[in-house]
């Protein structure tokens, strides 16, 4: 008996041991469903390598253009599909950046490097793509576990692991304890794991062993993000790179930026309040269509708003139309990721014309109006009676 009892205490596993990563594939083994899902989701295919995936590469390389100075060759990674595609050059055990963009709305190549003063961290890299390794700036976010000493990921891409942390003490005995659930984290912890890489901010410790990190250096899932991780700060009626004078976010990689100034945010509705990143057949893995999704909340009559008989009431736009569309007007497509395509605001406010006028800050209504300019929308909306003329104008 008594050597039965010391087996046990020294058997391995019942001493507490440090979660380690296992990769996606292990967790399909059990979610296979959700696994499958993930795999044709744009999380699962951040960065691909073309030589793996040929399908990948969006534009014909074979075709001349003054802006493609490199060969498909020499890509290691394509990243991005939707907006934009760039292209990562391997050199010794690092990732650089090519200097041309591929445009996929307007099926052209772009001039691609980030100019001086246009990001906090190019004050300590070097100007040309060459000499601005991934590792620090990108690769954090477009992987899960990277080792800032080796270079290396347990997988690339956002994998499983990324949202719900390393899974090995979970795969040895599954259970709700023994992984990270997003939508059981207390407080804003949930969407924290959305926003350590959707949002623009800095390490709170500068530099990280010589280098500048452009990620959450450290931070896990079920960590607290405020110990790894500090927000761009905005200063009300100064445009930065990152912000409008009105503390809109105006680059792409906001939404965390934005959600964290939001009444939404202020309520608890989380990140997967509205999106699935396992997949959906939905835009941005919307839960429901975005209307659908909208008015689950804010019907006619809610609480909540709008405080009318009908949606077209509140928007004075016919059902079916563009402008009958919550997101069109809560949500307006002014943040730039690549010349003139934009994603949508996530603070979920009404940008009035009076903003455009004051702060330069593109407005809700000429977002699609763009043959009017902000007086013609302003003397539009005042005429609206189910909203005060003194908020209109302010």
């Amino acid at each position: 008996m008594r050597f039965a009892i010391l087996l046990l205490f020294f058997s391995p596993g019942v001493f507490a041991q440090t979660p380690q990563y296992v990769g996606s594939v292990r967790c399909g083994a059990c979610h296979g469903e959700i696994y499958q899902r993930w795999q044709k989701t744009r999380m699962a295919k951040v960065v691909q390598d073309p030589k793996e995936h040929p399908e990948a590469v969006i534009p014909d390389f074979n075709k001349a253009d003054p802006l493609l100075t490199f060969k498909l060759s020499d890509v290691a990674f394509t990243y991005g599909s939707k907006w934009k595609q760039r292209y990562f050059q391997k050199v010794g055990d690092d990732y650089f950046p090519l200097p041309a963009q591929w445009d996929v709305e307007h099926s052209v190549w772009r001039a691609y490097n980030t100019a001086p003063g246009t990001d906090w961290w190019t004050a300590f890299y070097p100007a040309a793509n060459n000499q601005r390794p991934t590792g620090p700036l990108c690769d954090g976010c477009h992987s899960v576990n990277y080792d800032i000493r080796t270079k290396r990921v347990t997988e690339w891409n956002v994998g499983c692991e990324k949202c719900h942390g390393p899974g090995s003490t979970h795969v040895a005995r599954p259970s709700k304890a023994s992984i990270v659930n997003p939508a059981r984290l207390s407080g804003f912890g949930g969407s924290d794991i959305c926003i350590q890489c959707h949002s623009q901010g800095k390490p709170l410790k500068l530099p990280i062993e010589g280098k500048y990190y452009d990620w959450p250096v450290g931070y896990r899932a079920g960590l607290d993000l405020k110990d790894f991780w500090n927000l761009e700060e905005y200063k009300l009626g100064e445009q930065t790179f990152t912000h409008f004078a009105d503390g809109t976010g105006h680059k792409n990689r906001m939404q965390g930026n934005d959600f964290s100034t939001s009444v939404m945010y202020e309520r608890g509705v989380t990140c997967f309040s509205c999106h699935d990143v396992h997949g959906t057949a939905n835009n941005a893995d919307l839960l429901k269509p975005a209307n659908v999704l909208c008015l689950n909340c804010h019907g006619p009559k809610s609480p909540n708003g709008p405080h009318t008989e009908t949606i077209e009431q509140h928007t004075h736009h016919a059902a079916g139309s563009t402008g009958n569309e919550c997101i069109n007007c809560h949500m307006p497509k002014i943040e730039q990721t690549i010349a003139d395509v934009n994603v949508r605001s996530h603070t979920y406010k009404f940008i009035s014309p009076v903003v455009t006028e004051r702060l330069k800050v593109p407005n809700s209504c000429n977002t699609c109006h763009t043959d009017k300019n902000p007086q013609w929308a302003l003397d539009a909306l005042k005429t609206w009676r189910e909203f005060s003329p003194w908020r209109v104008a302010n």
